[in-house]
């Protein structure tokens, strides 16, 4: 029989994860209330259905995508339910996560009796029929959340124990959003110091990939920069023995949070931003 599946939350990464698989045909559950009307627009688009925690607990597999500071929270949201379902389901916590935090996700799910996988989503959300998204699964019971595979989804099994996908996002994370927040804080001092069309004529000349590659990134991370904030600080604790390294993702939380709430206000950097981004006639 094809598996019952819960996604918790639809929103933009969540609820293209549910369309691949409500395309093949499978049943997708949600929690949707008190949920605002984009959010329930994006769950109908997607084909998924509205149930309450009871129901969801009774899904075969749950894959919690969220913003990293309420992954914790919703697994002891839904303990109670998972504790009094016979149907035990594997529960798969798709956040971005330090491993430490990761583990203590799983002692709240398994003391439930409830199977634990631990997940990392690596991409944007996922198109049909591409691999581009990855969903790395760890831990001794990830082939039974990597039959997903079967229905829409790429889920690599990397070896190790709970922790070792969250291992492999931290990482990637931290390079990638990490690289973004160095040339965001370079971008808006050249643009307060008046060199930034300087800088961009030597980023394009001497530095062709670079100058692409952020410029192509930068403009993406204003809407997402707000999530990003929990995402540093994770990954400041997972470098947590590197002193260094857990401050200069400190720094990233802290200007990822300025400039989310840029985005939401009065626009100056985000609009520094993208001025430095533009490309020319």
């Amino acid at each position: 029989m094809p598996p019952i599946v819960a996604v918790i939350a639809p929103g933009m990464m969540g609820s293209a994860v549910a369309h691949r698989m409500t395309e093949k045909g499978l049943e997708v559950r949600t929690l949707l209330e008190g949920r605002g009307a984009e959010t329930l627009a994006r769950a109908k688009a997607a084909g998924m259905i509205g149930v309450s925690e009871a129901q969801i607990a009774e899904a075969d597999i749950i894959l919690s995508i969220l913003p990293p500071g309420s992954a914790l929270g919703l697994a002891e949201q839904l303990a109670p339910a998972l504790r009094a379902t016979n149907r035990k389901p594997v529960y798969v916590d798709c956040n971005a996560l330090d491993p430490a935090t990761v583990r203590r996700v799983a002692a709240v799910v398994e003391a439930t009796g409830a199977t634990f996988v631990d997940g990392g989503i690596i991409g944007g959300p996922p198109e049909r029929d591409s691999k581009a998204t990855k969903i790395y699964l760890s831990g001794p019971d990830a082939a039974k959340a990597a039959v997903l595979e079967n229905y829409g989804l790429y889920m690599p099994i990397m070896p190790g124990p709970i922790g070792a996908a969250s291992a492999m996002k931290m990482s990637y994370a931290g390079i990638t959003k990490g690289f973004t927040a160095l040339g965001a804080g370079m971008m808006l001092a050249a643009t307060r110091a008046g060199t930034a069309e300087a800088l961009k004529a030597e980023l394009a000349q001497s530095q062709p990939a670079l100058y692409g590659w952020l410029t192509k990134q930068m403009p993406k991370m204003h809407s997402k920069a707000y999530r990003w904030v929990a995402e540093m600080e994770e990954i400041a604790a997972f470098v947590g023995e590197d002193p260094a390294a857990a401050k200069f993702y400190q720094g990233a939380a802290e200007l990822y949070a300025r400039i989310a709430a840029d985005f939401e206000g009065p626009n100056q950097e985000t609009a520094a931003l993208d001025a430095f981004c533009a490309k020319k006639d």
